[in-house]
């Protein structure tokens, strides 16, 4: 049996900035992971997931294609995985096999509900390395990014990936967007193989650290929000506000860029200006685009924690989900910030940086 398993993630900053091409975001692995398992089989494979599906789904083949029975749209990750996995592997002179797959995930409440920590990404990068094992296939992290990307974008169509090379690298990275387009039409183009091994325009992934007298706090709002529909709606409202879009974009690479000078310098102040920097970006943000960012529970959240010894801001697309605290790694400062959250029914999510892979 082949096993591998990718991190969920956490926005520190920049988002909705980064989606666009070059523009840059700091991001987090954390230790909560998606596990995929493959076993050989004859003939016949099965997909088994209790995190995507209650009953056993079978799939065959036909001409060499992965083909389903019974298609739900979250298994998709995982199918468009395989897909890029396999054609991959087959442009390498590899002969396909069946298999069985097993998925199982720490990235959700025990009822359900999602914590915000880039479910889709982790389980398309954990079924894209288990596939890469099990067909023997000598890849690098760069190779299993693209491969992750070129399959969630397959399925997703916006988004940064930023999770998924958070997902894929982990520690905490300095990444920028690709230029999404430039990938969609070479590969129209070129085999898979070609655009894997080019180099990706706009396309920055730097592993940094915290500075050591610094503390990562995460709280959680108990409300799932859905990331892509967000993207959308920003998406939407940008066009008819471009002027202001265009503005946010300059402001938020800034700030990003002073960030990043921050965590190279061990910085702590320097980052947590900016972290407020930031949150005050994606505010205005959610005014001019009339999108709801930050919701009252995260207002809370941020709010409680931001003093002169941290700073606060949503975590990712917002409208729920999780925020974020870097803080003077002070014990009587961490426990009263934990402490107010629980009075306002914030959830401290206790996790960690993972290492970078």
């Amino acid at each position: 049996m082949i096993t591998a398993k990718a991190s969920g993630k956490l926005y520190l900053a920049g988002e909705y900035a980064v989606v666009e091409k070059g523009n840059p975001a700091i991001i987090a692995s954390v230790d909560k992971y998606v596990s995929v398992s493959i076993t050989k089989t004859k003939n016949e494979g099965t997909l088994n997931s209790n995190r995507f599906t209650d009953s056993l789904i079978h799939w065959t083949r036909e001409n060499d294609k992965f083909l389903i029975d019974s298609r739900d749209s979250q298994l998709e990750f995982i199918i468009s995985a395989i897909h890029c996995a396999e054609i991959y592997a087959k442009q390498l002179g590899k002969k396909l096999s069946y298999y069985n797959i097993d998925v199982s995930s720490q990235l959700d409440s025990e009822d359900g509900k999602k914590f915000g920590l880039g479910s889709s990404a982790a389980v398309t990068v954990a079924t894209i390395k288990a596939l890469c094992k099990f067909y023997d296939l000598n890849v690098d992290n760069k190779i299993i990014f693209k491969l992750s990307a070129l399959a969630h974008l397959k399925v997703q169509g916006n988004g940064s990936l930023g999770d998924i090379a958070a997902s894929t690298y982990g520690g905490i990275i300095y990444y920028t967007s690709p230029d999404k387009n430039w990938i969609i039409n070479t590969l129209k183009k070129e085999p898979l193989f070609n655009v894997i091994h080019k180099k990706w325009p706009d396309l920055t992934i730097q592993q940094i650290r915290l500075p050591i007298d610094s503390k990562l706090l995460i709280g959680w709002t108990g409300n799932p929000a859905s990331t892509s529909i967000l993207v959308e709606q920003i998406s939407y409202s940008k066009s008819q506000k471009a002027k202001l879009y265009n503005e946010f974009l300059k402001k938020s690479k800034q700030c990003l860029e002073l960030m990043l000078e921050g965590f190279l310098a061990g910085n702590l102040k320097l980052i947590q200006e900016q972290i407020k920097v930031n949150r005050n970006l994606l505010n205005s943000l959610s005014t001019f685009t009339d999108v709801l960012i930050e919701t009252q529970k995260l207002t809370e959240l941020c709010d409680i924690a931001t003093t002169d010894n941290s700073a606060a801001k949503t975590s990712g697309a917002g409208g729920g989900d999780c925020g974020i605290v870097i803080a003077k790694d002070d014990p009587i400062l961490i426990q009263n910030i934990i402490g107010k959250w629980k009075e306002k029914n914030i959830i401290q999510l206790k996790l960690n940086i993972t290492d970078w892979s």
